[in-house]
């Protein structure tokens, strides 16, 4: 039996303990902007686009979410070839968490950096290249819309705020220079282009849903 002048101080504890309980396991309380990556459609003037081929169910499987696109992009006048892939979702780590093993599957690429764009002060780029620089990558992670430059303290950070709040998504913005030319400068800052472009539009949609 617990002693009557501990009864007071456990209760407290037990009660606070049932906070995130009810929260996560009988709610299931979440909060998201209302804006669906499905809808987001960056436009190139020198570049085609169209609708990726993969599995319908390619998004659930490998990141927990059903709300995802992958646009792919390439240029009538050379072999130049770019995707465009952003998925949004609650499961933060199969986001984060080396996304270029599942995006660019076989590509062997490998953080070069991150970067800080003049016109994009806030905005954390993660690049990424393989060891020819035959192929480019890069992405962005956007949450409660900040970029996320530390995925790893952002985790920690946001496994204290869920104890008492509810669950919010990330959204993962990936590009890809697929073109097997050398990665050029010029290349590279047309694959940023297009995911600073994806992100603009996607802000702009969350804008206009509050």
């Amino acid at each position: 039996m617990i002693a009557q002048r501990y009864a007071i101080p456990v209760a407290v504890l037990l009660a606070l303990a049932l906070i995130p309980t009810t929260i996560h396991s009988y709610l299931n309380l979440t909060k998201d902007d209302g804006v669906s990556v499905k809808t987001i459609n960056p436009r190139s003037d020198s570049l085609a686009s169209s609708l990726s081929k993969r599995n319908a169910s390619y998004g659930e499987e490998v990141f927990g979410s059903s709300d995802w696109l992958e646009r792919n992009y390439s240029d009538p006048r050379n072999t130049r070839s770019l995707s465009l892939f952003i998925v949004k979702g609650y499961d933060h780590k199969r986001l984060y968490h080396h996304p270029e093993l599942a995006i660019s599957y076989g590509k062997d690429l490998r953080s070069s950096g991150k970067i800080r764009l003049p016109s994009h002060p806030d905005l954390t780029i993660h690049r990424l290249d393989n060891e020819s620089r035959t192929i480019h990558a890069a992405y962005a992670l956007l949450y409660d819309g900040k970029f996320i430059s530390d995925p790893i303290r952002h985790q920690l950070l946001d496994s204290l705020n869920l104890l008492i709040s509810a669950r919010k998504p990330m959204v993962l913005f990936y590009v890809a220079d697929n073109s097997s030319a050398q990665s050029s400068m010029a290349n590279e800052a047309t694959a940023e282009t297009l995911l600073t472009q994806a992100i603009a539009d996607y802000q702009a949609k969350a804008l206009n849903h509050r």
